[in-house]
């Protein structure tokens, strides 16, 4: 079985969490592909590069990939800025180290919690309470890229789908990683701007890529 290298370069620990989606959208278009897919930890290193440039830099060198997913955050400036940040990143690190992987930008709007608020059986069974009947009042999904606070939504959901009382809810914690790996289907994600947008480019490059073998 042929077989696709993806390294994933966030801005947290938490971005992990849009390893899920990502490797979900490769399988839908190339479901004979074997995905092997890494997280960048750059923070591990003894000075962890600073610039998005060098960490893509970075990442390219130590968890060498076929292909390099590098996460921003919309937050509150328009998805496209972030887009010009990143592909004169790009441009830097290719001409800094001869990076060659493809690049792909992966840009929620506004944040990655954003892709993660529409699954109640997943945000149910991560609060540890999955036959939980109470309503959780999720935003309706036409309305997620305009949340103002996605990681706000994210905590209040899970604590309301918890269940526990109220001083044990508000010290509950739930990574978003555990929510997006609960999850078994994005589909409905592409009714979303962003989400659509990176199945576009993921597309185009699966019909460019010739597999490793």
């Amino acid at each position: 079985m042929s077989e696709l290298r993806i390294t994933l370069l966030g801005e947290g620990g938490s971005d992990r969490a849009l390893l899920q989606p990502i490797t979900w959208l490769l399988r839908q278009h190339a479901p004979e592909l074997a995905i092997q897919a890494a997280w960048a930890d750059l923070g591990r290193l003894w000075t962890p590069p600073r610039g998005l440039g060098e960490r893509i830099v970075q990442s390219a060198r130590l968890y060498p990939c076929d292909v390099l997913f590098v996460h921003r955050d919309a937050d509150h400036a328009d998805p496209a800025e972030r887009v010009g940040e990143f592909q004169a990143a790009t441009q830097r690190a290719r001409r800094q180290d001869n990076v060659r992987p493809p690049i792909i930008c992966v840009v929620p709007v506004r944040m990655l919690e954003t892709w993660l608020l529409f699954d109640e059986a997943a945000i149910r069974t991560a609060a540890g309470n999955p036959r939980g009947r109470q309503p959780l009042e999720l935003p309706p999904l036409r309305s997620l890229e305009a949340l103002p606070d996605p990681k706000r939504s994210f905590r209040d959901v899970l604590r309301a789908a918890s269940d526990l009382p109220a001083q044990r809810r508000r010290k509950l914690r739930v990574s978003p990683e555990r929510v997006a790996e609960l999850i078994d289907d994005f589909a409905p994600l592409r009714s979303l701007a962003a989400f659509a947008r990176l199945e576009d480019e993921v597309r185009q490059l699966l019909e460019q890529h010739t597999p490793t073998g």
